[in-house]
């Protein structure tokens, strides 16, 4: 086993989002290339892992590239499920939803989210639709604080409504993608 490790950034295929980066030591990567899944060395563990040895999110290769340095390769995959251990398709993903999904997970005592996702996806569309109504007034009407708060509101309460449903956001940046 090499001591030298290098990155390895690991691609969605279909999307072409980063999914995730890891560390690849030369026996990592002979095993990522004969078994046609994903290996990384652990630098905490210190030992070889599959992605998804655990979770059963594997991740199919279908094209490794190094870079022009050979200290680091891009690694294109079909994914069996979230890349990130937190459920999230990408270890890359916005700070918002990562929250939602930590307070659906850990569930504090007076969380607005739990609350929220506890009384059901009817109730979370009525406070999309509310916030959708204060968005087109305050841009009517009001100034541009104004519209900026709300629209943090519609887009907060939208990404609650995507989670009520088990949709991930990164499902609606792929649609866009696809009209684009």
């Amino acid at each position: 086993m090499s001591d030298e490790l290098r990155a390895a950034i690991v691609q969605d295929d279909v999307s072409g989002r980063v999914l995730m980066l890891g560390w690849m030591d030369d026996e990592a990567l002979a095993l990522t290339r004969s078994s046609g899944l994903v290996h990384f060395f652990s630098r905490s563990r210190q030992k070889l892992w599959q992605k998804g040895e655990t979770s059963g999110n594997t991740m199919h290769v279908l094209e490794i590239t190094h870079d022009c340095d050979d200290d680091a390769v891009l690694v294109r995959v079909s994914a069996d499920g979230p890349a990130c251990h937190d459920g999230a398709t990408s270890c890359f993903t916005p700070w918002l939803w990562r929250k939602i999904l930590r307070r659906e997970t850990e569930g504090p005592e007076g969380s607005y989210v739990v609350d929220l996702l506890n009384a059901g996806t009817t109730h979370v569309s009525r406070k999309v639709g509310e916030e959708a109504v204060e968005l087109v007034v305050a841009a009517l009407a009001e100034d541009d604080q104004r519209v900026i708060e709300e629209a943090a509101d519609l887009w907060f309460h939208t990404l609650v409504l995507l989670r009520s449903r088990g949709l991930d956001p990164a499902a609606v940046e792929n649609e866009l993608r696809r009209r684009e």
